[in-house]
């Protein structure tokens, strides 16, 4: 394994350079445990695959010399429609742990959502100054669950991402293999810490339903989006139930292997939507391509997980700012190309669908 390494040692070019870079440093172990998925990763590499038979027909003599990538999200004014996604145990990919990517996301002018299974506590993540979003497991325990919203609140979180996807663990083999089952000493789920100072076990709850998010819906103000929502009748039950967004989403295939990809799910959720509530992706956002399309097919923003630790394995918060540099850039380049000024001017038809050869 190669050292961390508080500075990048050459701008990688792509995401995918990053990954190779950061298989180098991490221990295998721990590569596996954030690269896997749940039983033949079929859902993994579907992700990435969906935007293979995407292509671009872009406008021509449009005149866009001047392009504006922001959006707003919940009363986050960004840079980018592009935020980043809830990965659990940061502090295996440096010793700094959710503290240095909220630190690039905050630089970045983008939201990072705290993974309820972070390194490091929220109050300290909160200390890198930027927006940040919560994403929780809904616990068993009520009384539990309710102390962690409160406590999101109190560290100034402005959304829940509740994680829906999640009655139990996916089945992951890779980790299977390696025993890895636990943190390594002196690491902790620090947002499972409760008064007494323990620090409990997530559980997944397969008694989850949807009284359980009417419930919650009752316990916060904050915007609540589902993460996790695959099939457009889930969606427009959540949008009946008043949540406040969705999250397209199959847990990067580490979940239900055989899972629809993400961008395939995408165009029949957001017709379930028809523009109630702002719809989210993620999974297999690798280019500012991919984003251009995500966003043509009708999503407002897209998080983007696994790059964030490779760069954060690559180079602290440096290497995390470097992947969502590399985004905002890439994005740019492929709205010019294809005539398009921002992403409010992003329409259907400037994708089509063509079958992989």
């Amino acid at each position: 394994m190669r050292p961390f390494d508080a500075a990048l040692d050459g701008p990688a070019l792509n995401l995918a350079d990053l990954a190779a870079d950061a298989r180098g440093r991490l221990d295998p172990v721990h590569w596996d445990f954030f690269s896997g998925g749940a039983g033949e990763e079929r859902t993994v590499r579907a992700n990435e695959a969906a935007f293979t038979r995407r292509w671009l027909v872009p406008r021509v003599l449009r005149g866009v010399r001047r392009r504006d990538l922001r959006i707003s999200l919940f009363g986050s004014r960004i840079s980018m429609p592009v935020l980043i996604a809830p990965t659990a145990f940061h502090r295996l990919a440096h010793p700094e742990g959710e503290v240095a990517t909220a630190r690039a996301a905050a630089e970045a002018s983008t939201i990072m959502v705290v993974s309820m299974a972070a390194t490091r506590p929220v109050e300290e993540i909160a200390g890198a100054g930027g927006p940040l979003w919560f994403q929780l497991y809904p616990q068993p325990d009520l009384d539990f669950t309710a102390s962690v919203v409160r406590r999101a609140e109190a560290a100034g979180c402005t959304a829940l991402v509740v994680t829906v996807d999640s009655p139990v663990f996916g089945r992951r083999e890779r980790d299977l293999r390696h025993g890895f089952a636990d943190l390594p000493p002196g690491m902790s789920c620090e947002n499972m810490r409760d008064a007494t100072g323990r620090v409990r076990d997530i559980q997944m709850d397969a008694g989850l339903d949807w009284d359980r998010i009417a419930w919650l819906r009752e316990v916060t103000t904050l915007p609540i989006l589902l993460k996790g929502v695959l099939h457009p009748a889930d969606a427009a039950l959540a949008v009946s139930y008043g949540l406040d967004g969705l999250l397209v989403s199959n847990h990067g295939g580490r979940q239900l292997d055989g899972a629809l990809a993400t961008l395939d799910a995408l165009p029949a959720v957001v017709e379930a939507v028809g523009g109630r509530v702002p719809v989210l992706l993620d999974g297999g956002v690798r280019r500012g391509a991919d984003v251009l399309v995500a966003l043509a097919l009708g999503a407002s923003a897209v998080l983007v997980g696994r790059p964030v630790l490779w760069g954060l394995a690559v180079g602290g918060a440096a290497g995390v700012r470097h992947v969502l540099d590399l985004l905002h850039a890439d994005l740019d380049r492929a709205l010019t190309l294809a005539g398009v000024a921002g992403p409010a001017d992003l329409r259907g038809d400037l994708v089509a669908t063509v079958a992989c050869g």
